[in-house]
């Protein structure tokens, strides 16, 4: 949807993410590795899905906090070169360092995180009343746990939200969780959260548990696709295999982008499913979780092809 109600407001911490690669193998206690490649980059859930809507063309603004620390200036200039809307974006000096170390070898990653401060900015209620904000997505569950009120005042404004669980040790399984969403109408759990929370191993179980609660209920499941549940009806669609993979940190933000664009634009189920596993398929061919920007014709062609050998555009 161009002009009018259009802009998506992503919620979460703000991160520095230090991606190493090239790894042999991770540490272990009292051992050294080397890696081969770094790369400092902008990282957490709430800017990453942010930065690839705004790469498929959408409006974007980003929810946050930074600090005013050595690590939250070196990605700056990053920030503002990602075509997210940052004028919510607060800076405090409470709010940083907040690193992230992300280790990648073998297609697995290892994440070791600081968090800082709290995670609410101060522009909260600024950018809920503007009068372009259609949609708020919230990045991960500890953000909602730290503010239970986002989902109420956000439906107040007269926004549709999104969440992302976000695994969270502390907070994942939490018998109160889903209780604490209520609101959300589009829950976007990859598959071990999906199993967590609805505590069962079967996907498929998990997801209809699930979607006796929240309007839409997406599962992501890295290189096998994802699933789709919505009252009744459900759909699995896979991966396309063969891709170049040398990174997956924020596949699963970039499919929220994609799914989220979709769905807002009032395309069908299925056809956003199909562009939310482009966007994660092409997220992982670079470094970093935005290292890629998006290109609208290439996911359309990618969620063509899933609809067409797996799937009905009308899903």
């Amino acid at each position: 949807m161009k002009g009018g109600r259009n802009l998506v407001l992503s919620i979460g911490r703000l991160y520095c993410d230090l991606v190493f690669r090239g790894l042999e193998a991770l540490p272990k206690l009292g051992e050294e590795r080397f890696a081969k490649e770094v790369a400092v980059v902008p990282g957490g859930g709430g800017f990453i899905t942010a930065a690839h809507l705004a790469s498929l063309g959408e409006r974007a603004a980003l929810l946050a906090r930074i600090g005013t620390d050595p690590l939250s200036e070196a990605i700056a200039p990053a920030l503002q070169q990602s075509g997210v809307d940052l004028r919510w974006l607060e800076r405090a000096p409470d709010a940083g360092p907040q690193p992230t170390v992300v280790m990648v070898q073998a297609g697995e990653r290892a994440f070791l995180s600081r968090r800082a401060g709290k995670a609410r900015p101060a522009t909260l209620e600024a950018a809920l009343a503007n009068a372009e904000a259609r949609h708020l997505h919230i990045a991960e569950f500890a953000t909602l746990a730290e503010s239970p009120e986002l989902v109420s005042l956000a439906k107040l404004a007269g926004l549709t939200v999104s969440l992302d669980p976000s695994w969270d040790d502390a907070l994942i399984h939490d018998p109160d969780l889903v209780l604490r969403s209520t609101g959300t109408d589009i829950f976007l759990p990859n598959a071990s959260e999906a199993r967590a929370i609805a505590g069962c191993e079967d996907l498929d179980q998990a997801g209809r548990r699930l979607a006796r609660h929240f309007p839409v209920v997406v599962i992501k499941d890295g290189a096998a696709g994802a699933r789709l549940f919505q009252r009744e009806q459900s759909l699995n669609l896979p991966a396309p295999q063969g891709g170049p993979v040398l990174d997956t940190t924020g596949a699963g933000d970039a499919f929220n982008a994609g799914f989220i664009a979709a769905w807002i634009a009032g395309r069908p189920p299925g056809q956003a499913l199909a562009e939310g596993i482009a966007c994660g398929t092409l997220s992982v061919q670079g470094v970093g979780g935005a290292g890629v920007r998006l290109a609208r014709g290439r996911v359309a062609d990618i969620s063509k092809t899933l609809l067409e050998e797996h799937g009905r555009i009308d899903a």
